[in-house]
């Protein structure tokens, strides 16, 4: 190799290493806790189990969930009653008619405040474990519960935000103890219990 090849390649290298360091380079997510973030329903869900005749199980689940969480942390989720989902179609009319009164009452709706510091650095993949105070409003009747939530950052604007245990909810609490007797002589059963376990998985995707 001649002595001009020799020194451009001395003069260009460190340039050219320059450029493919920074071409392998991926720009950084921004920070979880800038801008609102909305539900995306496809991804979410939400269930309860019921307990009929002290020993039979049923798992029931919404369809309907949309929401947002905004840049302040105000968090808010409604819940679409009509879309309550038990596998058998009477069930489904009578516990959206006779138990939720979905013609009166055809939300409820979950309110939170969270502080959006506790996730700005959560990285892509990785998982953080926080307490979560909120409000359930059901009939026109709020109900405060304490629970835990596991929230896991799976894109850059993607964040999945996960029940760690069950929260169980009360009939009573919210007016539903006569809604219950209501079905229990209808079905013919010998009991309904009137607590039931509720999780969640919540999806949100920054807005646009």
């Amino acid at each position: 190799m001649n002595r001009i090849a020799t020194t451009a390649i001395l003069i260009f290298a460190p340039g050219l290493l320059a450029l493919a360091a920074c071409a392998g380079e991926t720009e950084a997510p921004p920070p979880a806790n800038t801008g609102e973030w909305q539900v995306v329903p496809d991804a979410s869900r939400l269930t309860y189990v019921s307990v009929k005749s002290g020993e039979v199980l049923e798992t029931n689940r919404f369809t309907g969930l949309s929401g947002s969480v905004s840049e302040s942390g105000t968090a808010t989720v409604t819940i679409d009653l009509s879309s309550l989902e038990t596998g058998v179609d009477i069930r489904n009319e009578r516990m959206r008619d006779l138990f939720f009164e979905i013609s009166d009452y055809p939300t409820a709706t979950v309110t939170a405040a969270i502080d959006p510091e506790a996730f700005a650095e959560l990285e892509i993949g990785e998982t953080t474990a926080q307490p979560l105070a909120a409000t359930l409003s059901l009939k026109g009747i709020e109900g405060r519960f304490d629970t835990q939530v596991d929230v896991t950052r799976t894109a850059p604007d993607r964040v999945v935000a996960m029940s760690s245990e069950p929260v169980i909810v009360y009939a009573e609490d919210f007016g539903l103890g006569p809604n219950i007797e209501q079905l229990r002589e209808i079905a013919g059963l010998p009991s309904i219990t009137p607590a039931v376990p509720v999780t969640f998985a919540l999806t949100f995707e920054r807005a646009q």
